[in-house]
């Protein structure tokens, strides 16, 4: 079975699989999520109360960081800024900062940062292009979702705006970020709209800036339109597609039918930031199978979830990640480091490779009646092993003697127990997984298929199973 490659600086986040986002802010205090400013039109003095009495708690973000160990993710990703303009970091372009924020006075990035490293994770950091708090951002008058669009006295301030001294402060900002806190793992940008993309943010410079600053950062691709899924992609092409509540229909590729590296942005209820209203918690088994699923068309899953304005994340979310946990210490060989099977998908669930090609991973999402048929996999597979019990399964031909397959004679049956014939409920139901060992020698093949022969033919001449 072939697999794809690993190499260069995507090799640690293609062996990931699995990571944490987290969206934090000033917006986390109304708790009406991140776009709290834009959706009530809000001026600065209007959201000026938020930036007075933000006041994190000690230690939060230890809490993110021990809690994402033990859900089994390997990276994480915080917003540094969002689009409000209000950073989480110490900047000596602006005092719209943690750092300045009467109540905190805290540089909330850094201690993100040791958190993070402390636990063994990877460090990512997300920042917005967008910032309607900075003075010359703009036009803002008719903008597709500027807080203050629809303020007609916006079309003479608009005259007075500086594009170039806004971008000369976003590249600074980013320069600042990836010049300060040590070695960054991984960077999202966000997002590019109408013309407000590509060359609009000088992503070229930005992307060499980038490049220069942090050799083996890993971005996404969000400078401009889908940039990475072009045949000559431009010179701020980033090094991933980025699915934001999606989930392709099979591996991603570009136009010249390259394979390009891909993630899927999910959040954990409706909402990405802290919403008081929304406790719409999406299931362990719903996340478990999204992580499956991406991982079985050869893509990474990152998973967002909202602390309160204190910094602290829900009861409920906590429990929801500590199931996703639990299943991932059984299970989680199944995801990292491996990538789509080169099989069709079965109707009981979804298929993983290890990257080396000597395991084949079993996700059985469905309770079957009967056994599970592999089709096409006689003599392919052998020594079945139920991960989440260490138990071994059974691999057999039609169970009933006398009767011919009604599948390819090229299929193969799982079961979970030697009494073929009775059917057995799943041991797990977020996903019970069966590993399996690859035959890729022909003679070992053969050999295979041999005994499989010689044990149907015992079947039917009722021979007992030695």
């Amino acid at each position: 079975m072939s697999v794809t490659e690993t190499s260069g600086r995507l090799g640690w986040w293609l062996e990931a699989r699995f990571g944490l986002s987290l969206h934090w802010g000033l917006y986390s205090i109304p708790g009406e999520g991140e776009w709290v400013r834009a959706i009530r039109k809000m001026t600065v003095q209007d959201y000026q109360p938020y930036f007075e009495s933000f006041s994190p708690d000690p230690n939060c973000c230890r809490e993110w960081a021990r809690l994402a160990r033990q859900t089994g993710a390997a990276f994480m990703v915080l917003t540094t800024k969002h689009h409000d303009g209000f950073c989480l970091f110490d900047s000596r372009l602006t005092d719209y900062t943690s750092v300045k924020a009467p109540r905190c006075r805290r540089d909330l990035v850094r201690e993100y940062v040791q958190a993070l490293r402390d636990e063994g994770l990877k460090v990512g950091f997300y920042y917005s292009l967008v910032d309607w708090h900075h003075p010359d951002y703009g036009p803002v008058y008719g903008d597709r979702q500027h807080p203050l669009r629809h303020d007609p006295q916006q079309k003479q301030l608009d005259r007075s705006r500086d594009w170039s001294r806004y971008i000369s402060y976003m590249h600074g900002q980013v320069q600042e970020l990836l010049s300060n806190y040590g070695t960054i793992d991984l960077l999202y940008f966000d997002f590019s709209y109408w013309d407000f993309a590509g060359e609009k943010w000088c992503a070229s410079d930005l992307m060499r800036m980038v490049r220069r600053l942090q050799p083996h950062i890993i971005t996404n691709d969000r400078l401009g339109y889908e940039a990475i899924k072009r045949s000559d992609p431009p010179d701020y092409v980033g090094d991933f597609d980025h699915a934001e509540q999606n989930l392709p229909r099979e591996p991603v590729r570009n136009r010249s039918g390259k394979p390009v590296p891909w993630e899927g942005w999910f959040t954990i209820s409706n909402s990405w930031s802290h919403s008081r209203t929304d406790t719409d918690y999406k299931s362990p088994a719903t996340l478990v199978r999204a992580l499956v699923n991406c991982v079985s068309k050869d893509g990474n899953m990152c998973l967002n979830i909202p602390p309160d304005e204190k910094g602290h994340i829900s009861p409920e979310v906590i429990a929801i990640l500590q199931t996703l946990g639990q299943w991932m210490q059984k299970n989680g060989e199944s995801l990292r480091g491996c990538v789509s099977a080169p099989l069709e998908k079965p109707e009981w669930g979804r298929w993983t490779l290890s990257r080396d090609g000597r395991y084949l991973y079993a996700h059985i999402l469905d309770q079957q009646i009967g056994h599970i048929c592999l089709k096409g996999l006689r003599g392919r597979v052998k020594n079945p092993i139920v991960l989440n019990t260490g138990q071994p399964a059974y691999l057999t031909g039609y169970w009933n003697p006398g009767i011919q397959t009604f599948d390819s004679p090229d299929d193969i049956f799982l079961n979970f127990s030697p009494e073929v014939a009775r059917t057995y409920p799943l041991s797990d139901p977020l996903d019970t997984v069966v590993r399996f060992e690859v035959i890729n020698d022909p003679d070992e093949i053969e050999r295979e298929n041999r005994r499989l022969d010689e044990e149907y033919a015992r079947a039917i001449s009722r021979q007992p199973l030695p």
